[in-house]
């Protein structure tokens, strides 16, 4: 339990006595009530809404209520004061005690702290990154696939059971485009002149793989109809393909636990099984739709299709799962793949999609609702597009790509670290400027740099203090006595709460603003020692002194390496 669930059951038990009492009426809601930091430090240490939030069912004023809670709150020992502000809020003072306490917990916790046990156990599926198998990852996918790896490890922090899952998109038209793009750098490497029409990919990656195919089955395919190589040359380019797909997660530090794979689907009757299971439950049916928005009556030409009743849950519009002519349209394996996960037992399915994406919401949502009569919670993030510069210069182009700059380009320019924590730093529905020159800056601008070099400067102040043989004491917390010290360890206590948070709200980009947020007021108690001496984190005279404000330090890096490790990034030691 967080210190803010704990004043909060604090507060429910004062409530509970003005009950008693008469004072308030019985059987009041009190769900809506909260207690969590005030918008300003200067108000307090934590603000509760429970007297705007009673006031009108008890039929009382909201400062009536505030300042009989505050009445009953002055008698715990933990509490200093209990000020009643503005129309009704309730401002709390903690003690120093509290703030101690919260010192031993960390550094009695290190790794575990801050772990919530919120999730129950519940199993959770996070599909992200699932990009065409047609060549290396894309600074677009990188973003996926970081805001996808780091919302994993949130919701493993706060108690689910997590299953990181890639979908391989290799049962469509766009493999037989790759299989044929390979087949022309096969008739490369075997010396011909090749020319890349018809859509084909002519990037460089693909080199090495025409190179490998001649290897394994030399002239075989040489002056071939593609009809003797096209299914042997797909099922070998995507098998590459996903190689080096994994080599580029791999770069960003992204392990999956299940690769799935849509020609899994195709030919084995779970299209088939999934649509049986919509059609039994009358959500399946034949019919004409209306024409598109904006397509004039003479453009549109009504053919009767196979259509879900998605509308039923919750979409604008039904949506087709077989053409006309008896094909599956991109939507029915989709169907089939997320029945497949409702099957294998998962409470709720988190699936992360590009921007480009954002009109398949509806339909998957509806799809999962109706597979799952309504039990199993989809939830679709969409991640925005990443505009990658240096300095007023937009980087569009990769040698190995030609045509986009890849997710090994952004690696290597700057780094795993500072990729995954900068891809963070925005909501992953917003845009995102990528500066490769400003990520690298070694200033307050940069929130990479500025808490890997919070992190780095207690690591040197810690070995300094292990040189003169002196560690952090917890029988020595009174020397962290100073109200900018102990505001600093309000902050940390915060990062329990901001776990949950974050967790329900599936927005790992909250840790990140939590992380810059604590490493700021770090470094700010680090130059206010400099014009105050007894501020100061080493105390040349005092080691007993040292001792206790070595605990406040190392509670601030192993919660700033515990967030870290939530973003997928390694804490620093030295810079």
């Amino acid at each position: 339990m967080t210190l803010f669930a704990e004043i909060r059951d604090t507060v429910l038990e004062a409530i509970a006595a003005l009950t008693s009492e008469g004072v308030l009426p019985e059987g009041l809601e009190t769900r809506a009530i909260t207690v969590e930091p005030p918008r300003d430090p200067a108000h307090g240490d934590m603000a509760t809404n429970a007297a705007m939030v009673l006031a009108k069912p008890a039929s009382k004023k909201p400062r009536d209520i505030a300042e009989a809670l505050a009445e009953k709150l002055a008698s715990d020992e933990r509490i200093v004061s209990a000020d009643v502000a503005g129309p009704g809020f309730l401002n709390l003072r903690l003690s120093a005690k509290v703030w101690r306490d919260t010192l031993k917990s960390v550094l009695r916790h290190g790794p575990a702290y801050g772990q919530s046990a919120t999730g129950e156990g519940r199993h959770v599926n996070v599909e992200y990154v699932s990009a065409n198998p047609t060549g290396p990852l894309h600074v677009g996918h990188t973003r996926g696939a970081v805001f996808g790896d780091a919302l994993a490890s949130l919701l493993d922090a706060a108690g689910y059971e997590v299953t990181r899952e890639y979908y391989i998109n290799d049962g469509g038209a766009q493999v037989d485009v790759l299989a044929r793009s390979v087949y022309l750098r096969y008739l490369e490497a075997h010396g011909q002149q090749v020319a890349f029409e018809d859509g084909t990919y002519p990037g460089d990656y693909l080199i090495e793989v025409g190179e490998a195919l001649k290897a394994k089955v030399g002239d075989a395919f040489i002056d071939k109809g593609e009809q003797y190589w096209l299914a042997e040359i797909r099922e070998f380019a995507t098998d590459k393909m996903m190689d080096l797909i994994r080599e580029d997660l791999a770069l960003l530090g992204v392990e999956m636990d299940v690769f799935f794979s849509e020609k899994a689907l195709y030919g084995t009757g779970r299209i088939e099984a999934a649509l049986a299971d919509l059609r039994d439950k009358g959500l399946i049916y034949e019919g004409v739709l209306e024409p598109p928005k904006g397509k004039k009556p003479e453009d549109w030409e009504p053919r009767e299709q196979t259509l879900f009743k998605s509308t039923d849950h919750g979409d604008d519009v039904d949506r087709p799962v077989m053409k006309s002519d008896g094909a599956w349209t991109y939507f029915a394996p989709d169907i089939a793949y997320h029945f497949d996960k409702i099957s294998r037992g998962f409470d709720e399915l988190i699936d992360v999609f590009g921007a480009d994406h954002g009109g398949y919401v509806k339909r998957m949502k509806a799809a999962v609702s109706a597979l799952s009569a309504g039990k199993v919670p989809l939830d679709v993030k969409l991640t925005q597009l990443v505009k990658l510069r240096r300095g007023d210069e937009e980087l569009k182009m990769s040698k190995r790509a030609g045509t986009f700059v890849t997710l090994r380009d952004v690696v290597e320019m700057v780094g795993p670290d500072v990729t995954r924590f900068h891809m963070l730093t925005r909501k992953n529905d917003a845009p995102l400027d990528f500066d490769v020159d400003k990520v690298r800056e070694q200033s307050k601008d940069n929130p990479v740099y500025y808490v890997q070099y919070a992190h780095a400067r207690i690591q040197s102040v810690l070995r300094k203090a292990d040189a003169a043989e002196i560690s952090p004491d917890l029988d020595q917390l009174d020397a962290v006595s100073d109200p900018a010290e102990l505001a600093l360890v309000a902050k940390i206590a915060e990062y329990p709460r901001m776990i949950e948070i974050a967790a329900q709200s599936h927005e790992p980009h909250r840790i990140a603003f939590y992380l810059f947020d604590l490493a700021s007021e770090f470094h700010a108690l680090y130059y206010k020692g400099n014009a105050e001496p007894h501020l100061r984190f080493f105390q040349e005279d005092d080691p007993a002194a040292t001792s206790g404000k070595l605990c406040l330090i190392r509670a601030v890096a192993i919660v700033i390496s515990n967030g870290l490790g939530i973003l997928g990034v390694k804490p620093a030691d030295t810079m």
